[in-house]
């Protein structure tokens, strides 16, 4: 589970554990880590493994998939789950958008350097999909006239295209996506409005918006839509550019050039 620090990533761990299932959290910051396993541990009386990426940095998320690898030989479910809105305009050391990698990018590479070992894939993408006006062939291009939503949306668009593309080249791992709903997370914490506005709007909590999550990591395949984009743990249809197929694998072969892999 990544992003599993807080949010949707730690409910979903914790709902996973107390079913039995054995979870490995995947995060950024050290400190909110060790408490995230604390309540998993809490929850189901084994504590999780933990694994520290930071998807800012390209080198991590290589690092990731070769700890991931040394510690488990099959990995049933990836779930890639983590993101984050970002306020300002950034430039990683990979010369990437702050959103578009850390929502996309990253874990397209970790996705592609597990293939071998993982059993289905799940991805959070979001009804914020539709701010999305991806070109594949500029990566970058939210960067110019920065507008946060809409560099998030178009990561989002980015999962949602990445999600089919994966159901077709690779049709031995069933992939889906979701959205969770509106959910009370720390997206955005650096922006006071933001802030307030979780503390004050009917959004979910993150456990309600996991269900969907759980829900996918545990459904037979065989009732379910390889490549589908699910919401309240039914199959809906996003904007057709989330699902253009030749829009997908332009954006499948950028995204490889980026990150080193063959497409």
């Amino acid at each position: 589970m990544t992003g599993a620090s807080s949010g949707i990533g730690l409910a979903a761990a914790v709902e996973l554990a107390r079913r039995g299932d054995r979870v490995a959290l995947v995060g950024r910051d050290p400190a909110r880590l060790q408490a995230a396993g604390e309540r998993v541990r809490e929850a189901s009386g084994e504590r999780p493994e933990l694994f520290r990426a930071d998807y800012a940095v390209l080198d991590d998320v290589r690092g990731l998939a070769e700890r991931l690898r040394a510690a488990y030989d099959r990995i049933d479910v990836l779930a890639n789950n983590a993101g984050a809105i970002v306020l300002r305009p950034v430039t990683t050391v990979d010369g990437y958008e702050l959103s578009m990698q850390a929502n996309h990018l990253a874990p397209f590479l970790l996705s592609t350097l597990l293939r071998d070992r993982v059993g289905r894939l799940v991805v959070t993408a979001s009804g914020a999909h539709r701010s999305g006006v991806l070109d594949p062939d500029d990566l970058n291009g939210g960067l110019r006239g920065y507008r946060s939503m809409r560099a998030y949306g178009t990561s989002k668009q980015a999962n949602i295209l990445f999600t089919g593309e994966a159901a077709r080249r690779w049709p031995d791992i069933p992939a889906y996506c979701f959205h969770p709903g509106v959910v009370r997370t720390r997206f955005g914490a650096d922006s006071r409005l933001v802030a307030l506005g979780m503390r004050i709007m009917p959004f979910r909590s993150p456990e309600k918006g996991a269900e969907t999550l759980v829900w996918l990591a545990n459904q037979d395949p065989a009732r379910l839509v390889d490549g589908g984009y699910y919401a309240d743990r039914r199959p809906r249809r996003p904007l057709r550019k989330a699902i253009d197929p030749q829009l997908a694998a332009r954006l499948w072969v950028a995204s490889a050039k980026a990150v080193g892999v063959e497409p």
